[in-house]
């Protein structure tokens, strides 16, 4: 079977797993294995560029340039933590034995996801009281540009999770498990960059 058939599958009617031949995987993890290919090809397109204007800052010397490093404030590692929660509470969703069990830390997974979005618009608030401006040098621009990215991949894993919730299918919670782990992977590497930087 071609890969264009299998994109082409309903992901979202239910099946059980007896009716996938045990090597083949479902058309949602194909497609969320595309989804993040993609998702990794822009972060990485988006740090290189980050890395090449910081390298030319580098390169001019820190004097009568535009590059002005933020400071990493204890909400930045706020954030960090319950984000980290959110993935182990999609792990454990995943690992669940029961349909109870699983919904619960599910519905636990999610909260902690909107938790970090009000937690990053509360960063970016504490940034913009302190005169750091998203115009006001490149390096403000690529943190807003970065951690708003980020942000928009949450709001997607969110809706997934209501998606998966209210379908009540256990292979979308263990694909939305997988999702969350990749948004943790992004954010402790670009939360590293941005730090070190």
């Amino acid at each position: 079977m071609s890969l264009l058939t299998r994109l082409a599958e309903r992901s979202w009617e239910p099946t059980t797993d007896r009716d996938l031949p045990p090597d083949r995987p479902s058309a949602g993890a194909v497609g969320l294995s595309a989804y993040v290919a993609v998702a990794c090809v822009m972060f990485s397109l988006l740090v290189a560029a980050y890395v090449m204007r910081m390298g030319l800052h580098s390169a001019m010397g820190h004097s009568g340039t535009d590059w002005e490093p933020m400071p990493d404030p204890p909400l930045l590692w706020i954030n960090s933590a319950v984000l980290v929660g959110a993935s182990i509470a999609w792990e454990v969703a995943r690992r669940a034995t029961t349909h109870g069990r699983a919904v619960r830390a599910s519905i636990a997974g999610a909260a902690l996801g909107l938790c970090f979005l009000i937690g990053q618009w509360m960063l970016w608030r504490h940034y913009q009281a302190a005169g750091y401006f998203l115009a006001a040098n490149p390096a403000n621009a690529f943190f807003y540009l970065l951690t708003g990215l980020h942000g928009l991949h949450i709001i997607g894993g969110l809706v997934a999770a209501g998606w998966a919730l209210i379908g009540r299918n256990i292979r979308h919670v263990r694909l939305c498990a997988l999702y969350w782990h990749f948004l943790l992977v992004m954010w402790i590497l670009l939360a590293g960059l941005l730090v070190s930087t």
